[in-house]
C-alpha cells in the first residue's frame, strides 16, 4: 500500500504534508533531466496516487532555477539510437504512460515552472492541471529539432486544447521556445510570479485546492478528461450523473449547513 508519509523514491525528491505532495527532479547540475528510471518511478507513483486519498494535490516544483531539460542525452537519447523497433515502442509507451498516469490520478497537479522546460520536461507541465511560471521560464517542445515528430507523449492532443491549434502547430513544427509572456497570454500559464515567490504561490494555490471538496475535485478532473471526445448531449448527461454522485457526499451536506449558518464549510473529502 502506498504511504505518502513514508514514501522515499530513488530517482526524484518527494515531500508530503497537509495533503500536498511536492515533487522535484534532482539533477540540478544538468538542469534536471529525466532518466529511464525516473520516468518509470514517476509513472508508478502517479498510478499509486489513485489510491492515496490523503494526497489532495500534487505540486511539481523546479530545482535550482530549472524545471526539467527533458530526456537525458546520455542515459536515454544515446541508447535509443541502438534499439530496435520493439524496444523503441516499449520506451515510447512507457513515457506516454507517465502522462496517462498524471491525467488518470484524481489529484489536481500544479506545475511551477522556472528556467528550462524542454522536451519531456515541457510535456510534464502540459499534462498538469494548472501551470505557474516565472518570467524566466522557457518552454521548448523541441522534438522536431532532434529529428522526431511533434506528436510525443500526447502533445498533439493536449497542447492545442490549451493554446489553440495554430499556436500549437507553430511550436511543434518549428521547435522554437515559448516565452513565459507568450505562455501567459496564450492561456498556457495561469499566472507569472517572481522566482522568489513562485513556490509560495504554487503552494498557496495547492492549499486552497486541498481544503476544498477533494472528492468533487476528482470528479471535475475526470470530467475534464472524459469530455474531450463526447458530444454535448453526452457530456451534459455525464455531468448530470457526476453531480448527482457528488450530491450524495457529506461535503455537499456540510456546505449546505455552513451556508445556512453563515459559516465557511470545512470539507473532509467524503
Amino acid at each position: 500500500m502506498f504511504d505518502p508519509l513514508t514514501f522515499q523514491p530513488e530517482h526524484f525528491l518527494w515531500d508530503f504534508a497537509d495533503g500536498i505532495a511536492k515533487i522535484r527532479l534532482n539533477r540540478p547540475d544538468r538542469k534536471n533531466p529525466l532518466t529511464l528510471e525516473s520516468y518509470a518511478e514517476l509513472r508508478d507513483t502517479f498510478r499509486a496516487l489513485c489510491y492515496a486519498k490523503e494526497v489532495k494535490v500534487v505540486v511539481w516544483l523546479p530545482n535550482e532555477n530549472n524545471f526539467c531539460s527533458g530526456g537525458d542525452v546520455h542515459d536515454i537519447i544515446g541508447p535509443l539510437v541502438k534499439m530496435d523497433m520493439p524496444e523503441l515502442l516499449d520506451f515510447t509507451r512507457m513515457t506516454g504512460d507517465l502522462v496517462k498516469a498524471m491525467r488518470g490520478c484524481p489529484q489536481p497537479i500544479i506545475a511551477a515552472v522556472d528556467g528550462i522546460s524542454a522536451g519531456a520536461g515541457a510535456i510534464v507541465p502540459m499534462a498538469s492541471d494548472l501551470r505557474l511560471a516565472t518570467p524566466d521560464a522557457k518552454t521548448y517542445f523541441l522534438f522536431n529539432r532532434v529529428g522526431l515528430a511533434g506528436c510525443d507523449m500526447g502533445a498533439c492532443a493536449i497542447l492545442p486544447r490549451i493554446i489553440g491549434q495554430g499556436r500549437a502547430s507553430e511550436l511543434l513544427y518549428l521547435g522554437r521556445g515559448m516565452t513565459a509572456e507568450e505562455g501567459f497570454n496564450w492561456g498556457y500559464f495561469n499566472a507569472l510570479h517572481d522566482p522568489d515567490t513562485l513556490e509560495d504561490a504554487a503552494l498557496n494555490m495547492a492549499s486552497r485546492i486541498a481544503t476544498g471538496p477533494t472528492f468533487a475535485n476528482g470528479m471535475t478532473k475526470n470530467q475534464l478528461n472524459m469530455e474531450w471526445d463526447m458530444s454535448l448531449d453526452t457530456a451534459i448527461e455525464a455531468e448530470a450523473q457526476a453531480q448527482a454522485i457528488c450530491m450524495q457526499t457529506k461535503d455537499f451536506e456540510r456546505a449546505y449547513h455552513a451556508f445556512v449558518n453563515k459559516e465557511k464549510p470545512i470539507f473532509k473529502g467524503d
